[in-house]
C-alpha cells in the first residue's frame, strides 16, 4: 500500500467517520466567522485553532490521511496552472537561490540546534531534528532510527508550523503590495473535463514513481511535474475553480489543529517559549537568506521571505497562492530545501557521531 496515496478500507471508513464529521463541523463555522472578522487565510487559520482547542481538551479529532492526500493533490494541480515553458527557462536562474537554500539550512541547523542544547537541555540528535527548518515527517523517521525523542522533535516542529502559518498572513497583508487574489470569472463548465482524469492519472503514476523512489513531498512534487508536462506539451490542461483553495485551506488547518490530539497543555506551554525562540532564529536567518537572493534574483522581497520560509511546503504554498506570490518559485524552492535537509542532516549526525567517539 502506498503512504502517499494511502488507499484501504480503514481510510475509507475514517471519510465517513463521526470524528472526521465533528471536525468538518466546527471548521466550517469558524472559517465562516474569521472571514467574517477579516482574518487573512481565515478559511485555514480559523479551523487551526478551533480544531487545535478541540484536540487539547481531549475531543477526538481526525484527518483521514485519504482526506489529506486529496487535498494536496487537488493543490499540485492548481499550482500546476503556473507552469509553462518560460517557468522552465526561468528555473536555471534559480540555482544561485538554491545555494543560498543549502548555507541557511546549514546555518539554521547549527544555531538552533546550539540554543537547544543549551536552553532546553536537548539531546544533540535530538536538538539537530527539531533545528531542522521544516521535512518534519521524513525526520521523525530519521529521528527514531537515531533514538532521538520523537516527541521533542514533533512539538518543536508543530509549534513553529503553528506560529509560521498564524503570523505570515498578518505580515504579507501589512507589507504586500497586492491583495489577497481575487476569485476571476472563468467559465470552468465549457472546460474538457477529460483532461482532468488525465492530469489525475498522470499525477498519481509520478506520485507512486517518486514516493518510491524516495522523493520528498511526492504528493506535490509528483502531481505538479506530471501538471507540467501534460501542460507546456498541450496533452492535457484544466484550470481548478479557484473557490476550491478555500477548501484546501480548511482540510490543512484542521490538519495542523488534529496534529495535537495526542499533546497535553502542559507539554505544549513547556515547549512553545522556546519553540518560539528557535522560530524566531529561522525566520531572522530566513529573512537574511531571502535579501542575498535579491541580488541574484528580481523576484518580489515578500515572495523570496515566502520560499526562505521555515514552514510546512503545502501550507506555504497555499499562502504563495492566496496572495499570488508567485506559487512556483515558492514551491520550487521548499521542494529544494527538503531534498537539502535529507540529504544534509544525516551528514551532519554521521560527523557528529564520529567526533563523539574519537572524544
Amino acid at each position: 500500500m502506498s503512504n502517499a496515496i494511502p488507499l484501504n478500507i480503514e481510510n475509507l471508513k475514517a471519510l465517513f467517520s463521526k470524528n472526521f464529521l465533528f471536525v468538518i463541523l466546527i471548521s466550517i463555522p469558524s472559517a465562516i466567522i474569521a472571514d467574517y472578522l477579516n482574518v487573512p487565510l481565515a478559511w485555514m487559520l480559523g479551523p487551526m485553532i478551533v480544531i487545535s482547542i478541540a484536540a487539547l481538551m481531549g475531543l477526538k479529532v481526525v484527518m483521514p490521511k485519504l482526506m489529506l492526500s486529496g487535498i494536496l493533490i487537488i493543490l499540485g494541480l492548481y499550482i500546476g496552472n503556473y507552469i509553462d515553458q518560460n517557468l522552465i527557462n526561468q528555473m536555471i536562474n534559480w540555482i544561485w537561490t538554491s545555494i543560498i537554500m543549502f548555507f541557511y539550512i546549514l546555518v539554521s541547523i547549527l544555531v538552533v540546534s546550539k540554543y537547544l542544547q543549551k536552553f532546553s537541555n536537548y539531546k544533540e540528535n535530538t536538538s539537530i531534528f527539531s533545528a531542522a527548518p521544516g521535512a518534519l515527517g521524513p525526520l521523525l523517521i530519521l529521528a527514531e532510527y537515531e533514538k532521538s525523542d520523537l516527541s521533542h522533535v514533533a512539538t518543536a516542529h508543530l509549534i513553529r508550523l503553528i506560529i509560521i502559518i498564524t503570523l505570515f498572513p498578518f505580515i504579507i497583508v501589512s507589507f504586500a503590495s497586492t491583495e489577497p487574489l481575487e476569485i476571476e470569472k472563468f467559465n470552468y463548465i465549457d472546460q474538457n473535463h477529460f483532461n482532468l482524469i488525465i492530469l489525475l492519472i498522470g499525477s498519481i503514476i509520478l506520485i507512486l514513481l517518486f514516493e518510491k523512489i524516495k522523493i520528498p513531498a511526492a504528493l506535490l512534487s509528483g502531481t505538479l511535474v506530471a501538471s507540467g508536462i501534460l501542460q507546456i506539451t498541450e496533452v492535457a490542461t484544466y484550470k481548478l475553480p479557484d473557490e476550491s483553495i478555500n477548501f484546501c485551506l480548511l482540510i490543512l488547518g484542521a490538519s495542523v489543529g488534529c496534529r495535537f490530539a495526542d499533546k497535553t497543555i502542559k507539554e505544549i506551554a513547556k515547549n512553545s517559549f522556546h519553540g518560539l525562540i528557535a522560530t524566531f532564529l529561522l525566520v531572522v536567518l530566513g529573512i537574511l537568506s531571502a535579501y542575498i537572493a535579491t541580488f541574484f534574483v528580481n523576484n518580489d522581497f515578500l515572495t523570496l521571505v515566502l520560499s526562505f520560509c521555515p514552514g510546512g511546503i503545502y501550507e506555504v504554498a497555499v499562502i504563495a497562492i492566496a496572495f499570488d506570490l508567485d506559487p512556483n518559485f515558492v514551491a520550487f524552492h521548499h521542494i529544494i530545501r527538503l531534498l537539502i535537509i535529507l540529504f544534509l542532516v544525516p551528514i551532519i549526525l554521521k560527523f557528529i557521531n564520529k567526533t563523539n567517539l574519537k572524544n
